[in-house]
């Protein structure tokens, strides 16, 4: 089920805690991703990846936001002209192939169809191109919690979000964690958040986080079957009728 995007917007931006989540998955993604290696490229995000693409606005050759019909759409960025569409959830209006590296926020744990939402990254995605996944730790607090948007949909352990992704085309290279923290407006755990994940990265096991984040690159199919080669035999024996001296038969 997706959530309303006025409740999302409200939380990234207009609560401590969604700003503490907001910065904490943004810097694992640029960790992953740096700004200044996307010159050139489109960048594009579907759910609610907005509050993790403002990076990319000065390099890239074009970001677009990807909302959900079931969402909603609000115009983005603030101030500067609009980069937002709504679209359907399983038919994206971006050219096949034409995509280097899509964010998934809020997007795959939310969607009641996930098998097609990965189908359209899948499509989007040209040579090369890579999609990262970030959806909330089956095992984290976050999880467990409705106050936050990564109490709703449906939580995924790594592995289980690695077999899907195979399952659907998709190779897994890298994975990483954040949202360390507890998910409290508590002043003491919000000025804590950026000691938390630095010591999460370090120290605890991913089992200990509030999301997951899986890069993945777009599996391209190979023709099946072996090749079959054209083979003739003497092949100069064909011409030994033309090139046989003419005479009288016999008899």
């Amino acid at each position: 089920m997706h959530l309303d995007v006025l409740d999302l917007r409200n939380f990234y931006y207009r609560t401590r805690l969604g700003r503490v989540a907001q910065r904490a998955i943004r810097d694992q993604l640029v960790e992953f991703w740096p700004p200044e290696e996307a010159r050139g490229q489109t960048v594009a995000g579907f759910g609610f990846a907005v509050p993790l693409l403002r990076p990319y606005l000065g390099n890239a050759r074009r970001v677009i936001a990807l909302m959900p019909g079931p969402q909603g759409v609000m115009p983005w960025p603030a101030g500067q002209p609009n980069l937002s569409v709504l679209c359907e959830e399983m038919l994206w209006p971006l050219d096949t192939g034409s995509v280097d590296r899509l964010v998934l926020l809020h997007g795959l744990d939310t969607s009641e169809h996930p098998s097609e939402v990965l189908g359209e990254c899948q499509r989007v995605l040209g040579p090369g191109g890579k999609a990262l996944f970030i959806v909330p730790n089956r095992s984290g607090l976050w999880a467990r919690r409705d106050a936050t948007p990564f109490g709703y949909g449906r939580p995924y352990s790594t592995g289980q979000l690695e077999a899907q992704l195979l399952r659907h085309g998709f190779q897994p290279e890298r994975h990483a964690a954040a949202l360390f923290g507890p998910p409290s407006e508590k002043r003491f755990w919000l000025r804590s958040s950026g000691v938390l994940e630095k010591i999460g990265r370090q120290v605890f096991t991913s089992l200990a986080s509030g999301v997951f984040l899986a890069e993945a690159s777009k599996i391209t199919q190979v023709p099946g079957g072996s090749a079959v080669k054209d083979i003739v035999r003497d092949p100069l024996r064909v011409l030994d009728a033309v090139n046989a001296p003419s005479g009288p038969k016999p008899a």
